[in-house]
């Protein structure tokens, strides 16, 4: 039974979390499971993967502190590896196959400790084949307090794409294809060289994988999770899109709410009702609920289509209305909410020791994605420093978006199509088809790190390299 949360019983609920094993997670070791388990999806039962966390929740809800510590066993028949999506660990506790450590074979139980400074909203994944696909994720909340900094109520959601069918299948009918990316969506146009060493792009692809549903906190719109809030209180959404393929809006509906933090960083605030949420970004968004009773649906439209996932806010009294799984098809998300987007955190001016160009390229018939020409997978692509500081201006040459994910490091978008600006900081950026994105980084934890798409299965043909340091032991 769903009960009304006043903003005074949070701050207790918080204060007695505060007081738990489950908050003081990170200071002493947290038990993780990585483990199969059933759903319920459009009325048919699903096998999935999960991440248990204590209390038998999906993933870790914890305080910050010096060090974080987590103790992960594999309960699956299949060896697996866990990537702690917005942290920076030591490389060899980052979780990529072939680049940071073994992989966990079944039954395997691995302990990871390593400082952390980093509070924010955050997630874990799964970063062998396309596990990920499987909801092989769960969140990463950790807070900066053991009380709120704000008189508020805190909702986490995540969102996942979701099918029936076998990953595996699915991106071999791609790379088998055609041209037409194996008729999961419209023909990607040819791209052609102008005889000046450019390339001609056509029409943009929106997506190429049809799925059967969209998934806000494991449900669909057929029964969505409604989240009770006190009449006139405010609500903090911490949003983390954990689709392997699809780009989303946040819509707010009748609500204004304020973008506050990307990618677990805090931004000065934007306000607004849609919001732009790539693969494998975060967003924190602030809302005012207004007084008196009400029910207000908050959706995920995924780019490209007409499914569409939510959750339902309500306060007091009021029907539910039945919502649809599809809507109307969800425009292209572009770079024009990335362009307003500042830090609040100063960055020391240091000069920039160099700027390298990548191009994203691939998409054809043959579903061969790459960077520079070619597939990469966990190639060198660039060589740093320790203690410089790197720009890397990425080019979209293909028909389709790519979120772009630096493993081991933040990084600042400063560049967007030729405009210098004063952004986000962040882990992971879209860079639109015929887009230029500039980000900046600095050389500050020693290593061999993955850089990709996260599109999973762009990823998994192709789009992956690595950065590797001249002086890394």
């Amino acid at each position: 039974m769903l009960k009304m949360l006043t903003r005074r019983a949070v701050l207790a609920g918080l204060a007695t979390v505060a007081a738990s094993p489950l908050a003081r997670a990170a200071q002493t070791v947290t038990e993780l499971k990585i483990e199969s388990r059933n759903l319920e999806v459009l009325g048919k039962s699903a096998k999935v993967f999960g991440i248990k966390g204590p209390g038998d929740k999906q993933g870790l809800n914890i305080l910050l502190d010096r060090r974080f510590k987590a103790r992960v066993t594999n309960t699956l028949q299949d060896s697996t590896l866990l990537h702690w999506h917005g942290l920076t660990p030591p490389l060899a506790m980052d979780g990529v196959p072939m680049l940071s450590g073994p992989i966990m074979t079944s039954g395997e139980t691995r302990d990871y400790d390593f400082a952390n400074n980093e509070a924010g909203t955050h997630w874990m994944h799964s970063h062998v084949g396309l596990q990920e696909q499987q909801l092989l994720a769960a969140p990463l909340i950790i807070r900066e307090s053991d009380t709120p900094l704000v008189d508020e109520q805190e909702h986490v959601v995540m969102l996942h794409d979701f099918t029936f069918r076998d990953p595996q299948e699915i991106l071999a009918e791609l790379q088998g294809g055609g041209g037409a990316h194996a008729d999961h969506a419209m023909p990607a146009a040819k791209s052609e060289h102008d005889g000046h060493g450019a390339m001609a792009m056509g029409p943009a692809m929106l997506n190429d994988i049809v799925y059967d549903a969209m998934l806000a906190n494991d449900r669909t719109l057929d029964d969505p999770e409604i989240v009770m809030a006190e009449k006139s209180g405010r609500l903090r959404l911490r949003i983390i899109n954990a689709c392997a393929a699809s780009n989303h809006w946040i819509d707010l509906g009748q609500l204004q709410g304020e973008l506050i933090a990307v990618d677990g960083k805090s931004v000065k605030s934007i306000k607004g009702n849609v919001f732009p949420l790539a693969v494998a970004q975060r967003a924190d968004i602030r809302l005012q609920l207004p007084q008196g009773s009400g029910v207000w649906p908050i959706l995920f439209r995924a780019e490209g289509s007409k499914l569409q996932c939510g959750i339902i806010l309500k306060s007091g009294g009021g029907a539910i209305s039945k919502l649809a799984r599809e809507g109307e098809v969800a425009a292209a998300l572009d770079l024009s909410m990335e362009m307003q987007l500042q830090s609040l955190a100063s960055v020391p001016e240091i000069p920039v020791a160099r700027t390298d160009m990548l191009m994203l390229t691939g998409g054809g018939a043959d579903y061969g994605w790459g960077l520079n020409g070619k597939p990469s997978m966990h190639d060198v692509l660039y060589t740093l420093r320790s203690g410089e500081r790197y720009e890397i201006m990425m080019h979209n040459m293909t028909s389709m978006a790519h979120p772009m994910h630096l493993h081991g490091h933040y990084f600042k978008v400063v560049d967007i199509n030729g405009k210098r600006i004063n952004g986000a900081i962040r882990d992971t950026v879209l860079v639109p088809v015929g887009a230029t994105v500039t980000i900046q980084f600095d050389a500050n934890n020693p290593g061999t790190w993955a850089f990709h798409c996260h599109h999973l299965y762009h990823m998994n043909a192709g789009m992956m390299g690595a950065l590797a340091y001249a002086d890394a032991a």
